[in-house]
Order: C-alpha cells, then sequence, then structure tokens
C-alpha cells in the first residue's frame, strides 16, 4: 500500500518533470568496469580499516565516472544517485521497479568510494551533484554544516523498523537526515582449531592466548589493528569500557560536543586496559591495517579483533572461525565498539526532491532493497524485518548483529575531524609504555586547541 501511494503522489511531478525537460538525458547505458572497492567507514586511522576488495561490475544500468572526470549531476530528467560500484548494483532491480511504479527514471552514477564524500560535498556546495547520494553516516555533521543534505521526514512507524542505533546514527541536532541500510562494527573473530571455546572475558583470552603462545601453536597472543600511529576507532572498545569516550552522549541522543571527556576518570580507566594488554603482549603498535588480517589469515593468531571486511580472507584460507562480541572485563568494564552505519542522503540541491524524498523513504527501506544491499556487502541491515530474514541459517551475519547491540554510532559531528590524530597517537603512546592518565590529559588538550 505505501508503495502505491507513493507512485500516485508523484506521478504528476513526474510528467511535469520529463515534460518541462524533453527526452530522459540519461547516462546509464555505459557499462562499468570492474574496479576494486575499497570500503572504508570513515571513522578513525583513514577512515574505519574497512577494506573490501571485490572484482565487480555494476552492470549495464548504471554509469562508470572515468578517472578524473566528474560524475553525472541532476539535470532534473531523472532521478540520479551516486553509490560505489557494489552499490550500485544492488539498486539495479529497485531502480527499474521505481521507473515502472512512478515513471521516473533512474540513473545509477557510479563514484569510488574514496572520492564519494569530497566529491558531492563540492558539487552540491556549487548547486550541482546527485538527487541521492549513498554514504557513511558519520559524514553527517560536516554536510549539514555545509548546506549539503536535505532532512528527511522518517514517520515513527517507518523509524521504528528500523534498529534504534542506526536511526540516531543519521539524526543530527535532533533532525534526521537520511535513511540507513547497513550497520557494521568491530567483534571477536576466532579460530576455533587454535581456540574452541568463546574466551569468557579478555583476561581469559589473554590467558588462553598466551599459553598457545607458549606451547608454539601460536606467535600472537591477540591481532587487532594499533600501529605506530594508533588507532582510535579501534581502541575505542577499551576507552569507552568503563563510561568514558570523546564527548558525553546527550540524552536525546548524539554527542554534546563542548565538552571533551578524554582525560576523564572513565577513559583513562579505559586507558588502563591498553596499558594492560599491551603488558601482555595482546596488543602492539607493528600490528596495523596491513597485517592485521594476514596475521590471522597465516594462523599466527588465534583470535582477531576486526569487522565484516575480514570475513573474505578468512574464508578463502579455509579457516574454522566463529565471530562474537568483544569480550568484557572480568572488573565489570563492557567493551563498546563504535558502530558504522551506511544509508542514502538526499541532496540539498535536487532537481528532484520530493521525488528523492519518495525514493529513500518508501523504497530504500524495502525489506528486499535492504536485502539486495546486504547481499552487496554482507554488512547486516539496518531495517530489523530484513536482518531477520537475512540472519536465519546465516550465523555470521546473526553474530555481527549481537555484536553491534549496545555499540555506539560513530560522533557523526564534524569536530570528531580534530579527535581523530591526537586520540590515535595517545593509544599507541600508551601501548608503548606511557602513563595513560598523563598521555590522555595531553591528548584532551590537543583536541580542545583544535576545537
Amino acid at each position: 500500500m505505501k508503495r502505491t501511494t507513493g507512485a500516485v503522489a508523484i506521478a504528476s511531478a513526474a510528467a511535469l518533470l520529463l515534460s518541462a525537460c524533453g527526452d530522459t538525458a540519461d547516462t546509464a547505458d555505459e557499462p562499468t568496469t570492474a574496479a576494486e572497492e575499497t570500503a572504508e567507514d570513515d571513522a578513525a586511522a583513514e577512515d574505519d580499516t574497512a577494506t573490501e576488495t571485490e572484482d565487480a561490475a555494476a552492470g549495464d544500468d548504471a554509469a562508470a565516472t572515468s578517472e578524473g572526470a566528474a560524475p553525472a549531476a541532476s539535470d532534473g530528467t531523472s532521478l540520479v544517485i551516486w553509490a560505489d560500484d557494489l552499490r550500485a548494483a544492488a539498486l539495479e532491480d529497485v531502480a527499474v521497479t521505481f521507473e515502472e511504479e512512478t515513471g521516473v527514471p533512474v540513473t545509477l552514477q557510479v563514484v569510488a568510494n574514496e572520492n564519494l564524500r569530497e566529491q558531492f560535498k563540492d558539487s552540491v556546495g556549487a548547486g550541482a551533484g546527485p538527487d541521492i547520494a549513498v554514504g557513511a553516516h558519520d559524514w553527517l555533521g560536516e554536510l549539514v554544516q555545509n548546506n549539503v543534505v536535505a532532512p528527511v521526514q522518517l514517520s515513527s512507524d517507518l523509524a521504528g523498523q528500523f534498529t534504534p542505533e542506526s536511526v540516531e546514527a543519521f539524526t543530527y541536532e535532533g533532525q534526521t537526515y537520511g535513511v540507513p541500510y547497513s550497520v557494521e562494527s568491530l567483534a571477536l573473530i576466532r579460530n576455533t582449531a587454535l581456540a574452541p571455546e568463546e574466551p569468557a572475558s579478555m583476561e581469559a583470552l589473554v590467558e588462553t592466548g598466551q599459553q598457545l603462545v607458549a606451547d608454539g601453536e601460536a606467535e600472537l597472543v591477540m591481532a587487532q589493528e594499533l600501529g605506530q600511529e594508533g588507532n582510535a576507532y579501534s581502541m575505542y572498545p577499551y576507552l569507552a569500557a568503563y563510561g568514558g569516550g570523546i564527548f558525553p552522549v546527550l540524552e536525546e541522543g548524539g554527542f554534546d560536543s563542548t565538552e571533551v571527556i578524554i582525560d576523564s576518570e572513565e577513559t583513562v580507566q579505559g586507558g588502563e586496559k591498553i596499558a594492560w594488554l599491551a603488558e601482555e603482549e595482546a596488543l602492539s603498535v607493528s600490528i596495523d591495517a596491513s597485517n592485521a588480517i594476514p596475521q590471522f589469515v597465516e594462523e599466527s593468531t588465534a583470535f582477531l579483533v576486526s569487522g565484516p571486511w575480514a570475513i573474505q580472507q578468512i574464508v578463502d584460507a579455509g579457516i574454522d572461525y566463529e565471530i562474537t562480541s568483544i569480550p568484557d572485563f572480568e572488573d565489570g568494564g563492557e567493551t563498546t565498539p563504535f558502530l558504522g552505519v551506511q544509508g542514502f542522503y538526499v541532496s540539498a540541491e535536487s532537481k528532484n526532491p520530493q521525488i528523492a524524498q519518495t525514493f529513500v523513504q518508501e523504497y530504500v527501506s524495502r525489506p528486499d532493497v535492504q536485502v539486495a544491499l546486504y547481499e552487496a556487502g554482507d554488512r547486516p541491515p539496518a531495517l530489523v524485518e530484513a536482518y531477520e530474514e537475512v540472519s536465519q541459517g546465516n550465523t555470521d551475519i546473526e553474530a555481527w548483529g549481537q555484536a553491534a547491540e549496545g555499540g555506539t554510532p560513530m560522533p557523526n559531528i564534524p569536530q570528531m575531524n580534530a579527535v581523530w590524530g591526537p586520540l590515535g597517537k595517545a593509544t599507541a603512546d600508551i601501548a608503548t609504555g606511557d602513563d595513560p592518565a598523563e598521555r590522555l590529559a595531553t591528548a584532551q588538550s590537543e583536541v580542545e586547541a583544535a576545537l
């Protein structure tokens, strides 16, 4: 019923659009060449460390940009959507359905993921760009401040069909600006041949890992990205384990960017756990984005803390594994990972604003569309019905969903740009021996100065 209503509501708008502009100027007839996708959740340590390598074509109905060329902008003759190659391919069927039901053609424009954010911001700022862009939730604050995105009015009924965290992720200063479709977080990936039992705590994990090293069955207690420059995203589960973090969480959701809590007692207690893990050789600055997953794939360790982007390499290596939440600490510290959420934005300069709103609200929220996007990226759907569908019989997706429960959406406020570098370096320095309280106090000062 919802789809029919939407089609009727914009039928006259579509007729006016097409009659006023003439024949559809659609660039979507060019085939897309196979591309390597780097899907990084623009968060920390060079955008969330989430790297996927895929040989996939966006299909005959998606236009690809050549290197250096500007992506096709909306001119009012079709609904232009910018997405990376995998998401564009996943949207082909819904684009066909949308045109059949509304009379409005859809141009799927492939834009490299690493360029999409800046090209979207710059193009819309110049009065051009797409009607809709697919991207990460933590772009939001910057996009709002630059007047790039338009609010999306989600009814309470529709919002209630998504996980609360995914809707919160696309909310800024009380206003929703996007429709989510996937959620991801860090979790513990365990080699079940080396470590058959799920560790009950971080202390139990360390003990098992150390025993495997002592027995010559492993070389590392655990692999987790840190690196010489640190990694605030990867270390956040520990920093927030005792109620600390970066900015205070507001009761209505979101973050209070006027106060920094990096040097708080609670965050320092989390920093002390980073120091302890390093002392126990479970964390090391020699493990970074280049070798964390390979160490696990090569069976140098039984334990890897990473995200869904690690699984394909593990499957290809033929390793038996299980995904579980990052263990808590025995003294009550509850590891709390950041959540990365992907979704659909409507451009503030859309040439087809009403039609774009209909697409994101009534089509992106359909279970079949959310499932298609899941199949393209292997991330748990944000729509509860779609998640329940794909998690049946799929222990991995069920586990990723459970690992994300209770997580914190990465702050979508622009002030985070001042945080990642100083806080990341502080985590590396703590792991190499700096006093947690002193080093986090320095990081606090650096962030405050940058703000």
